[in-house]
C-alpha cells in the first residue's frame, strides 16, 4: 500500500521538477553545454554590500521546488533523494560598485542517481549584457544543500579551480573579498516555506571552512576548521589550534 501511494508521489514530484520555474535557467535541450549563465536576477537587487545580497539569496533558493527536504528526509529518505534539487548562481560584483546574482540553474550530473549524491553545475561565468564580461568580478558561487550537509569534495574542487580561473581575491568599493563557494540549508519541516537557518562556507584562499547560523536576527560564525584532502575524491577538516596554544612537543 505504501509502495503503491509513493510511486504516483515520486512521478508527481520528479515532473514538477522539470516544469519551468522563475528564475531558473537551463540551456536548450540538444545544444553544447554553455560556459555562462544569464545575470541579472530579475526584482534580485542590485545591493551594496554582499552581506545584504547573502540574507535575500538564501530564502529566494530554498524557495525554490524541492530545495529542502526536512519534511521526507526521516519519514522518506529515498523518495527525499530522488526529488531532491540543487540550485545554484553566481554573486558578482559590478563596474557600478553593486552586486548582483545570476539567474539560477538546476542542471545536474547525469549520473547523480547512481552515485547516491546531488549536485548542481553552475558555468563558469555570467553573461551580463550591460557589461563585458572582463568588468564583471566574482565573489561567491551559491547553491543550496537539500539536507544541509556540509559541501561536497566536488564543490570544494569547483571552487578551487574558479578561484584559479577568476581571482582568489576580489577588490570592491569597502574592502577585499575571498572568492568562495556558499551552502545554504533549513532545518525547517515545512517545504512551502522553509526558513533560512545557515550556510557553509569554503574559502579556497585559505582552506578555512566556515558555519554560520542565523539566529535571533543575527548570523554567527564557527570556525570548523582547515580543509586537509584526503585523497583526489575526500576531505577532512582539520580544527584550528586556540590561538596561543603550544603544540605537543613529546
Amino acid at each position: 500500500m505504501k509502495q503503491w501511494y509513493l510511486i504516483p508521489l515520486l512521478a508527481t514530484l520528479a515532473c514538477s521538477s522539470s516544469k519551468p520555474v522563475p528564475g531558473v535557467w537551463r540551456p536548450e535541450p540538444g545544444k553544447e553545454p554553455t560556459r555562462s549563465i544569464p545575470g541579472p536576477m530579475k526584482g534580485f537587487g542590485p545591493f551594496d554590500s554582499f552581506s545584504d545580497a547573502l540574507k535575500a539569496a538564501c530564502p529566494m533558493i530554498l524557495s525554490k521546488p524541492n530545495a529542502t527536504m526536512g519534511h521526507l528526509q526521516d519519514t522518506a529518505p529515498d523518495l527525499a533523494f530522488r526529488v531532491s534539487t540543487e540550485y545554484c548562481a553566481w554573486l558578482y560584483y559590478t563596474p557600478d560598485h553593486k552586486y548582483e546574482m545570476s539567474l539560477l540553474t538546476d542542471q545536474s550530473a547525469p549520473d547523480d542517481l547512481m552515485t547516491g549524491r546531488r549536485s548542481c553545475i553552475l558555468p563558469a561565468s555570467v553573461e551580463d549584457a550591460r557589461y563585458p564580461s572582463s568588468a564583471l568580478k566574482y565573489i561567491f558561487a551559491l547553491h543550496n544543500h537539500p539536507f544541509g550537509g556540509l559541501p561536497s569534495p566536488g564543490d570544494l574542487r569547483f571552487t578551487d579551480e574558479m578561484a584559479r580561473l577568476h581571482a582568489w581575491a576580489v577588490e570592491t568599493k569597502d574592502s577585499k573579498v575571498l572568492l568562495s563557494i556558499v551552502a545554504f540549508f533549513s532545518k525547517s519541516k515545512n517545504p512551502k516555506a522553509p526558513t533560512c537557518d545557515g550556510f557553509y562556507q569554503y574559502i579556497p584562499a585559505t582552506l578555512d571552512m566556515l558555519k554560520w547560523t542565523h539566529a535571533q536576527g543575527a548570523w554567527e560564525r564557527e570556525e570548523l576548521g582547515t580543509v586537509n584532502w584526503i585523497n583526489e575524491t575526500s576531505y577532512r577538516i582539520v580544527p584550528k589550534k586556540p590561538k596561543g596554544s603550544q603544540g605537543n612537543t613529546q
